[in-house]
């Protein structure tokens, strides 16, 4: 039954997966994307993954053991994430001739946002914790909790923005759209591994799992305030007002998409 159920859970993480390339689609029907268009989108990722942290990872944490478990749980997983930022930052690639883009600037591009998918497949993995003991929604006989559905989405609508950043500076260096779309799904690869590591963790040691919501709240909530926005904020720069506003109006739409699945979940 561990296989079944282990299989489902890697499924997801490849759905998310596949899912990211979806943010490279527009460029196969039109040559730019604005900067508008993209700061909303930042904003709309960002709002869906800080809803889903607090409402979801937090709430579910504190239910499952104390404050002081939950919390280690969010340090340990900012650390993680700035840990990552600086292996990639830090690290001195060397530039080798490229068909079609510059190898550095693909290398640090694709790079972080692989890095960063890990925690989000291992917060996917901490939503299936109890996979096959309780859910409403039944699937291949198995129990799936409304958690694993809520973060699934979650991580599946902000997957496309992510998308979309890869797709931007390679379209610009005249990368084909194939090979972009490629790309974005390899930039999400970690998602199903983590999913499936953490999964088995939290399911052997169930003990650690309000420490598991924690984590994955902690690595989505520092990417959002460290990355996400700040990279919204970056393509807005031109804008009128730099592009808060832009953002401010793309985190309301991820917030009002996640309140009525929230509630469905329940």
């Amino acid at each position: 039954m561990i296989g079944q159920e282990l299989g489902l859970v890697v499924a997801a993480g490849v759905f998310t997966a596949i899912v990211c390339g979806f943010g490279t689609l527009p460029f196969f029907f039109v040559d730019e994307i604005s900067d508008r268009v993209t700061v909303a989108l930042w904003g709309l990722a960002g709002g869906i993954m800080l809803f889903a942290s607090v409402f979801g990872f937090i709430v579910e944490g504190l239910g499952e053991g104390t404050i002081a478990q939950v919390s280690t749980g969010l340090v340990v997983g900012i650390a993680l994430v700035i840990v990552a930022d600086h292996l990639i930052n830090d690290y001195e690639f060397q530039p080798r001739e490229m068909p079609d883009a510059d190898f550095r600037k693909l290398v640090l591009i694709v790079g972080v946002l692989t890095v960063h998918s890990f925690p989000e497949g291992v917060a996917l993995g901490v939503a299936f914790a109890d996979l096959g003991v309780e859910g409403d929604l039944i699937l291949g006989g198995l129990a799936i909790p409304a958690l694993a559905v809520f973060i699934t989405i979650a991580i599946s609508i902000q997957n496309i923005p992510e998308g979309l950043a890869v797709a931007i500076p390679l379209h610009t260096y005249g990368v084909p759209n194939w090979k972009i779309f490629g790309w974005a799904v390899f930039s999400s690869i970690p998602q199903p591994i983590g999913a499936g590591i953490a999964y088995v963790f939290v399911t052997i040691a169930r003990e650690f799992l309000p420490f598991g919501f924690g984590f994955a709240a902690g690595a989505m909530i520092y990417l959002v305030l460290h990355d996400i926005f700040p990279e919204a904020l970056d393509h807005g720069s031109e804008l009128p007002g730099r592009g808060r506003r832009e953002l401010v109006v793309g985190i309301g739409f991820g917030i009002a998409i996640m309140v009525p699945i929230l509630l469905l979940t329940e």
